[in-house]
Order: C-alpha cells, then structure tokens, then sequence
C-alpha cells in the first residue's frame, strides 16, 4: 500500500487528536511536518507525535517538504487562505470546516483546488460517528417507513446538525424559512476565548425533496443539547435508540467491543432488530475505537483512497457547500422579514455580505482578492461567522 507523506499545520488541542490518530494510521501515512506559528506549542507536538522539521512558515514547509496531502487545524477564518496555498504548491488539502465564511469564499477555494489538480476535502466528522452510520443503516433498511419529519435542535450554530440531517435522508433542501433573533444576556467567555454579552437564536421550517420536513431550533443555551429525531410512519430514531410504533418495541443501539492487545476496541454497533442491523469498525485493527475518532479515520483514509485509487472523497466540496448554503439560507431568511428561500441560492446574500464586511474590517484584506496578503496574517479563534451570525 502507497503510504503518502501529510503535513499539519496546528498545534491546538483539535489539532493534537488528529496528529494522534494520523500516527495510529501508520500503514497510510508517513507524519513528515508540523508548522504553527507558536513554536513553543509545535515543539510539544512534535516531541509527543515524533514529527520532524517543525516551522513557523507554513508556505516554506509547503516548497521544502513537498507533501502528498496538506492538513490545515487553523482558526476558520485562516482556512480559505491554506487551503488556496496549499492548491498553489500543488499539494492535496483537507481542512476543518466550514468550506467558507461564505459560499463565495468557498467557491473561489474549490476553483483553486480544480485549477491546480489537487483534492479537496473538508473535515465533517458528525455524519460518520459510528451511530450515525447505523442511523443510515436503518433509515435505509425502511424500519421508519415513510419518512416525514426530522427534529433538530443544535446549541452552536446548526452546521454540523445540517449535515447528519442531510446525509441520513440521502436528499436535498429546497426551501427554507428562517426566524433569527439577537438578545443580550449576561457577560460570558465565547468560543473565541472573548467575553461576549450577546448570543443569536435561530428557528426554521426546512422543506427537502424526497417530502421530509426539518423542525430547526438553535437555543440559547439550557437543558437541551444537541439532538437530532427522524420521525416515519411506522417508527422513530431518537438518541440512540430505534423505536417501532407496532407493540411499542424499543432497540437501543448497542456497542460491541473486543478486546485486542489488551486494550478495549470498538468492534460493531448495532440494534437487535430480526434481523439485526449492524455497522462494523473498519479502523479496529489500529486500535481506533473513540467516536470522533472514528470519524478522524474516515476523512484521513478518504483522502488516502482519493490520492492512492482515484476514488471520490467521501463528503468533498458539493456536500460542504450544501450544508453551508442551509445555514446561510436559515439567516437569511430570519434578517428579510421571514421569507422563503428558494434553493440553490443564487445570489450574494445580506449575511454573506456582512460577513465579507466584517472579515475586512477586521483583518484588511477582502478574502478571495487578498488571499496572498493574507498569508502572514494572525488569525484569532474567533471567526467572522460568529460575531455576525452566531456561526462556529
């Protein structure tokens, strides 16, 4: 098997767990540099994952190492400009979500990507959780009957929750109609490490193809984390657990584990249904078992198969831009007098101009003309999305 050399630029907390699971896929991948621009922080990485060279210049990492796929694990509003370079240095990039700030930024990235011949992958992990891919399983088994109705509810800006409501129905949105609210709440420490004394609210219908309705509903912050239910005719998915309307039956879904070289790994999950449903660990062999790293496994050997085998990427730019477009479509809807959205959008619309705005005015440069300028940039964790939208 062709192992293919990755460089990571990154050396926080999320960043850490993806060195670790690159090293995990050692048959795959030869961990060759790590770049951050706190080399205090990349020296702890490297030390505890064994990389070496280390920089502080990403782009002299790029031109020196010449990697076979680059990792971008920097703020959100830094990825349009790695992704770009890395497409200029002509090395395959995968990269934390969002695709963009806006669908404009992520377009003129993926053009990038295509003009240079290089793969595109963006870091979705929730839809490939292990129970998530048993979700699919059932829904596609038809134990839910007609499908009608998914209940959303998502604490930190919907994208993720977009994104495993998408995948488990296999169909598109095409219409959405948003409600959005600002309120001012007691001072408190944002995603960004910021004190912050206002929070966004979001509700919405959202009308798919194949007839399904999604019941959206971002809170301010309380009892509820969160959650998605797929709702059918003859059962529904809540949590993790199948329930069947005849007699009442209840499956909750169960993890099986092995145990191998004396430590416990997932093996399967599964409902005990006749027949019973089952998704098998592929990662088992290396000890791969945690959820989300689950998931980490899957984007890694996705880009690997992609390079190695010319396969599609498992999730790619058109998905990334589906689930980014429903939460645009959700504010702008909710800013415009609550007014259906027709998708795709086809338009600017007022949130991504916003966002645009705000993305200058706070770093100076526009981010698809500017792209160039913008490589030295510090970048804070705290993104443009959020002070204008409430997006992470």
């Amino acid at each position: 098997m062709n192992k293919l050399r990755i460089a990571v630029i990154g050396a926080g907390p999320r960043a850490n767990d993806y060195m670790a699971t690159i090293k995990k896929l050692d048959d795959k991948y030869d961990f060759c540099a790590l770049a951050d621009k706190n080399l205090e922080r990349a020296n702890a990485s490297a030390q505890k994952y064994g990389v070496h060279p280390i920089y502080t210049d990403v782009e002299k990492m790029l031109k020196e190492e010449k990697p076979d796929v680059f990792f971008a694990l920097t703020p959100t509003d830094s990825l349009s400009v790695m992704a770009i370079m890395s497409a200029e240095n002509k090395v395959n990039v995968i990269r934390e979500i969002p695709i963009g700030i806006t669908r404009q930024v992520a377009e003129a990235v993926e053009k990038a990507c295509i003009d240079n011949g290089v793969k595109h992958e963006i870091a979705e992990n929730v839809w490939v959780w292990p129970h998530e891919r048993l979700k699919r399983k059932i829904v596609e088994a038809g134990l839910l009957g007609k499908i009608l109705h998914v209940r959303l509810w998502y604490t930190s800006g919907a994208y993720h929750g977009f994104n495993a409501v998408r995948m488990l129905l296999g169909s598109e949105a095409k219409r959405v109609l948003g409600y959005v609210g600002k309120v001012e709440v007691p001072t408190y420490t944002n995603y960004g490490g910021e004190l912050d004394n206002t929070r966004f609210w979001e509700s919405a219908i959202i009308e798919f193809e194949n007839d399904v309705t999604c019941l959206f509903g971002k809170p301010l912050p309380g009892p509820r984390s969160s959650l998605w239910e797929v709702e059918g005719t003859e059962g529904y998915l809540s949590g993790s657990e199948l329930v069947l309307f005849k007699d009442n039956l209840h499956f909750p879904f169960r993890d099986i584990y092995e145990e191998i070289d004396g430590k416990r790994v997932l093996d399967h999950v599964r409902i005990d249904t006749d027949p019973p449903i089952i998704w098998s660990n592929p990662f088992k062999k290396y000890g791969i078992s945690d959820t989300d790293e689950v998931a980490k496994a899957t984007i890694l050997c996705s880009m690997h198969s992609a390079i190695t085998e010319n396969k599609d990427l498992i999730y790619g730019a058109k998905n990334a831009l589906k689930d980014l477009e429903l939460c645009v479509a959700v504010f702008e809807s909710g800013i415009n007098g609550n007014k259906w959205i027709e998708l795709p959008i086809q338009y600017e619309t007022e949130v991504e101009k916003r966002i645009h705005k705000e993305f200058i005015r706070k770093y100076g440069y526009d981010p698809i003309k500017d792209a160039d300028k913008l490589k030295n940039t510090i970048f804070t964790r705290a993104s443009v999305i959020w002070k204008v939208a409430g997006w992470l």
